[in-house]
């Protein structure tokens, strides 16, 4: 048990606390955009982990004029569209009123701690914020929350144990980035700009490599598995507090699988009941509408349900890599087809039937099984690193509510801090 006194204090008795600027309307006008001043929106903070690295935006001088610039080591804290997500900023930057600024008293708060510690109460201010036709978090509100806060240096040893497993996940992440830049890299210089090794000694039909051709994808496929209308009403069953995971158009962004935590579950008798046939290594998931065209490759055979807006794509080896189809579906030329064959006049979306008319630039097997035998490794050390940070957010969460509570005692531990935490200054904090 820990023997440090907590206190029960709200934000403004330990730093200071307001909203982000962003006076002029409409709040989209172009003159405001485009110069050295990032602008960092909700959707920035809730893509983050510990510190704000990226955005999207950035202000000129009109744009800064009507906002206010904020110092690095300023929580944000979201409160309009995806409430109490929360991030430090790592350089100057301007952010609008759907987002607060914590600026911590180093005397009374360590920013880090206080990071963790507003994660901890995160669906309590989530609650708070309830809206009948919108959810809206205000200064008054988060101002009611009492945080249970020990003393300043326990909070930093806290920060220290927790935002390791934030840097390694990082670093983890940024890895991620790099193999996924370079994989797409390669397809990009060898299926798009067409040098691909020996292409000099290639003869061209109209821009086209002799040996290449175009098919339909329903031409190359073994299967496209399609459960689409199924639920477990019409199973004579329902979903379940634990069990397989039930995938959705939702989980599928930007060739990865996301927010797995929040999809629904079905029992292994509803599993073997729904998915006749089963997943396999290298199926393509890829989503049929809201939105049409993400794709997701699977690295390794895994239990999940296919539900909503989703298809499985498997690739007939004998005539496409299934590496190489997933890249040309999430690339240009794979998207521009996709779109193509949708139909709705609001929210587009395609039919199997009109997914296998997706026309596909095919190459020559060779040369495709040459591209697999380089990006499968990439692609395979991808999924060790997701993997990785999965248990480092895991161990991560399981520390964190016992650190905060204050059951986890540390205060007499020998705590190592990183260069940037040697001291209890503003800049430490940065």
């Amino acid at each position: 048990m820990s023997k440090y006194e907590s206190q029960f204090s709200i934000l403004s008795e330990v730093g200071t606390i307001a909203r982000g600027k962003s006076k002029h309307r409409p709040r989209n006008d172009p003159s405001l955009y485009g110069g050295d001043y990032p602008f960092i929106q909700t959707g920035d903070v809730k893509h983050s982990s510990l510190y704000i690295t990226e955005y999207s935006q950035t202000y000129n001088e009109r744009g800064l004029a009507q906002s206010k610039l904020w110092k690095p080591g300023t929580l944000c804290i979201t409160i309009a569209a995806n409430i109490a997500d929360t991030a430090i900023l790592s350089f100057l930057a301007c952010f609008p009123d759907s987002i607060i600024g914590f600026i911590p008293d180093p005397e009374k708060s360590d920013v880090r701690f206080i990071k963790y510690c507003l994660d901890t109460y995160k669906l309590q201010i989530q609650s708070i914020s309830r809206g009948t036709t919108q959810d809206n978090l205000s200064v008054e509100k988060l101002l009611s929350i009492k945080l249970k806060l020990p003393p300043p240096p326990t909070q930093r040893k806290i920060a220290a144990v927790l935002s390791a497993y934030d840097d390694l996940i990082e670093n983890n992440t940024r890895r991620i980035a790099l193999l996924e830049k370079i994989a797409e890299e390669i397809y990009r210089e060898w299926f798009v700009r067409l040098r691909f090794p020996g292409y000099e000694q290639v003869t061209f039909d109209e821009g086209i490599p002799e040996g290449w051709e175009t098919i339909q994808l329903g031409n190359i496929v073994e299967d496209i598995i399609d459960y689409r209308g199924i639920t477990p009403k019409k199973l004579n069953s329902d979903w379940q507090e634990e069990g397989i995971s039930a995938l959705s158009a939702l989980n599928v962004k930007k060739g990865k699988l996301i927010r797995l935590e929040d999809t629904k579950r079905v029992s292994e008798a509803l599993y073997e009941k729904w998915m006749r046939k089963k997943l396999d290594r290298l199926d393509v998931l890829i989503t049929s509408e809201a939105p049409l065209g993400e794709v997701y490759i699977l690295p390794e055979k895994a239990k999940y349900v296919l539900s909503q807006r989703l298809f499985a794509i498997r690739a007939n080896p004998n005539k496409v890599e299934p590496f190489y189809l997933y890249y040309y579906l999430l690339c240009e030329m794979g998207q521009y087809e996709l779109t193509s064959k949708a139909t709705g006049s609001t929210v587009g979306g395609i039919r199997q039937a009109l997914l296998k008319k997706v026309e596909i630039l095919n190459p020559d097997l060779v040369l495709q099984q040459r591209f697999s035998s380089i990006v499968e490794p990439m692609l395979e050390s991808i999924h060790k690193l997701w993997c990785r940070n999965n248990l480092l957010k895991q161990t991560r969460d399981r520390l964190l509510s016992r650190l905060i509570s204050g059951k986890l005692s540390i205060e007499d531990l020998d705590i190592h801090f990183p260069p940037n935490m040697q001291d209890n200054t503003p800049e430490a904090q940065r």
